[in-house]
């Protein structure tokens, strides 16, 4: 492996990482990567004093540019639109090259979306990479002062967006554990478990079936749950399995072994079911392999 191409390949993970916070998509992510190595290869490597940070620069706009084309692309989404998870089978893997980007939790990636694009870049990289400020003042094209308040702003903003980013694996299981179990209940019982500010978040992108707005308080939540674990229960060949999505414990349904359904279920404070995401959209249900 010659020196450029070995530079690029140990950047490539927190490449890879910060791409996909800022995208929330693991092929757009990708493609990010991809240009950025054209260009690196295109540049005069020998004269770059500080390959990484120049390197996280370049994805850092590219992701940028990136962005502005998805956000119009989600404008016309059919229904909610969620980020793609990061499924696992069996647990993280540590040879993935997204073993960075799966420690960013699918609750945070969605509250992001509500940042400005250039809030979102200098947030990912103050908090997800420990940059300092006159490297995002650089890459941005901003000063140090405007960066420290977009950053401010950001976690502003994200304190007050709705989900928990602070739940433990722990928790997160405990949750999606009574949230099935009370959703099999009669819709009494099932409403105790959740939270009176609750949300649910389907995303089918118009590929399969699902709610085509957020689902809120417990009531509403329910009715629509319990009607379609009804209608679920006339499939055949069906199984659920527990998977880890970006870090967490989440639900797997298949149908004739193929993985359909992603439901990721968080806590408040009290332990009441807050959060609820479900994926449903084929194109963002693939679980990545070792080494992916």
């Amino acid at each position: 492996m010659d020196p450029n191409t070995a530079v690029f390949e140990r950047e490539r993970p927190a490449l890879l990482s910060i791409s996909y916070r800022m995208l929330g998509e693991i092929s757009a992510a990708e493609d990010v990567v991809q240009e950025a190595w054209l260009r690196f290869t295109a540049s005069d490597v020998p004269a770059i004093e500080n390959p990484s940070a120049w390197l996280r620069r370049v994805a850092t706009n590219i992701a940028l540019d990136t962005l502005k084309s998805a956000r119009v692309r989600r404008e016309s989404y059919v229904g909610p639109w969620l980020p793609e998870p990061i499924i696992s089978e069996h647990g993280p893997s540590t040879e993935s090259q997204f073993q960075l980007a799966q420690q960013c939790e699918l609750a945070l990636l969605w509250a992001m979306e509500r940042l400005a694009p250039m809030e979102r870049a200098a947030f990912v990289l103050r908090e997800a990479f420990d940059a300092d400020y006159a490297e995002i003042a650089q890459t941005l094209g901003k000063s140090e002062a405007a960066c420290r308040q977009m950053v401010s702003r950001a976690h502003k903003r994200l304190q007050t967006s709705g989900p928990r980013f602070d739940v433990s694996v722990e928790d997160a299981a405990k949750a999606a554990e009574r949230f099935f179990f009370a959703a099999a209940q009669d819709h009494a019982q099932a409403i105790k478990v959740l939270s009176e500010d609750a949300m649910a978040i389907t995303d089918g992108g118009g590929k399969a079936s699902a709610a085509f707005r957020v689902l809120l308080g417990p009531d509403d939540i329910m009715t629509v749950t319990q009607a379609v674990m009804a209608n679920s229960k006339d499939q055949t060949n069906m199984r659920f399995a527990q998977v880890m999505a970006n870090l967490h414990p989440a639900v797997a349904r298949y149908v004739d072994g193929v993985l359909d359904t992603l439901t990721l279920v968080l806590p408040d404070k009290t332990g009441a079911t807050h959060w609820i995401y479900v994926m449903r959209n084929p194109e963002k249900l693939r679980v990545l392999p070792s080494g992916a």
